[in-house]
């Protein structure tokens, strides 16, 4: 078997979050322009998402060829961006494109929640190597989770039918990120006594 490549944290840090990141900085720089294309005039928010599909393909594509992998979450989300993108820019309308964040929570929030009815925890399967931890401590974690992107789905619905564009890429780009890590973190934080730690008596 091919063995998994590794590399630089912050590179790969920078790879994974470096296109929502220039989407916003691209946004702001033509937010207020309109531009023609084979006689169709597009908005700024329209070219910027247009833009946005090949600057994520490419860093994905980098980090494919950097670790020889990418996650299934990543492949999804990726698969979502282009396809609402291409909605987007095929029928000229923004609100495609914002309501691929509602539907992106929504599927994981419905995939969490198809896994508890069968009584399993899907993120268990996902993340288990990484952060070892007992059923329960994973059935509790999962069931939050799922609640949690059922909110994020309904928020997401609420500011772009309700706000501006520009609150929207901000909310987008930094608000529903940093609200879900501060939620895992804390979630990580309250389920401690359900980590499996490394058996030390074997070192004695």
């Amino acid at each position: 078997m091919a063995e998994k490549m590794e590399i630089n944290p912050i590179l790969k840090q920078v790879l994974e979050l470096g296109p929502t990141v220039a989407f916003f900085l691209i946004y702001l720089r033509i937010r207020d322009d309109s531009y023609v294309f084979a006689g169709t005039e597009y908005s700024g928010f329209i070219v910027a998402t247009i833009i946005f599909v090949p600057i994520l393909l490419a860093a994905m594509g980098v980090l494919w060829f950097l670790t020889g992998k990418l996650s299934r979450m990543q492949i999804f989300t990726a698969f979502m961006v282009i396809f609402f993108g291409g909605l987007t820019a095929w029928f000229n309308d923004e609100r495609f494109f914002k309501m691929k964040t509602t539907l992106v929570y929504g599927c994981f929030s419905a995939i969490l929640g198809i896994g508890l009815l069968q009584g399993r925890s899907y993120l268990a399967f996902i993340l288990n190597e990484m952060l070892p931890m007992r059923d329960e401590g994973w059935m509790i974690l999962t069931k939050r989770l799922c609640a949690a992107f059922v909110l994020l789905a309904v928020a997401n619905e609420l500011v772009w039918r309700t706000m501006s564009t520009d609150l929207w890429v901000k909310i987008e780009t930094f608000g529903f990120p940093i609200a879900l890590m501060a939620f895992l973190m804390m979630q990580f934080s309250l389920l401690q006594q359900y980590l499996i730690e490394p058996d030390k008596d074997e070192d004695a």
